[in-house]
């Protein structure tokens, strides 16, 4: 599904790879790779072909220059050294009450929420993008992409769960 996907979005640079552990499916913009967990790769089920899919709408979006994709990528290394910092930030400022790390802390969590905020409308869209393929190309039709809508949707939602937990914890923080 991928493979028929990124060709006919007319992207011939990407590589398609199985990658060992769940939920590890993802597409990897710097290298042009697409890792499929094992289960994703191999697999023909519903689900299998939606993320699959879902993840070669990733590419199609780093083809089009995306601006919501593009401005996440722009995030990802501030957003991994906020979230490396922040145990200590956190512990240093609550245990040593050291008023200069809560303040860095509240900023940690500001940096990781908007990251999840700006994850939102990049992960809806490759959903958008690869439903519209998978009837496009014909491999799954009405009946089967209800399987499919499920399991993107419920995807998604775990998407929304992490900026809800995100945003709670930051408002925690600022009060």
């Amino acid at each position: 599904a991928a493979l028929y996907v990124l060709k006919a979005g007319g992207i011939t640079d990407v590589e398609v790879v199985p990658t060992e552990g769940m939920l590890t499916d993802h597409y990897d913009p710097r290298n042009k790779r697409l890792a499929l967990s094992q289960k994703n790769y191999h697999g023909d089920s519903i689900a299998a072909l939606g993320v699959a899919a879902h993840e070669a709408g990733h590419a199609l979006q780093d083809k089009q220059g995306y601006s919501m994709m593009r401005l996440r990528e722009g995030l990802v290394p501030l957003s991994m050294g906020a979230s490396q910092m922040l145990p200590f930030v956190i512990f240093g400022g609550s245990f040593f009450h050291i008023t200069g790390l809560i303040y860095l802390g509240v900023a940690v969590y500001a940096i990781l929420t908007v990251f999840q905020l700006v994850t939102l409308p990049v992960e809806f869209d490759a959903s958008n993008r690869a439903k519209v393929e998978l009837v496009n190309l014909g491999i799954l039709g009405g009946d089967e992409m209800r399987g499919v809508n499920a399991t993107l949707n419920a995807a998604a939602l775990t998407y929304v769960a992490a900026f809800i937990a995100s945003l709670g914890n930051l408002l925690y923080m600022l009060a």
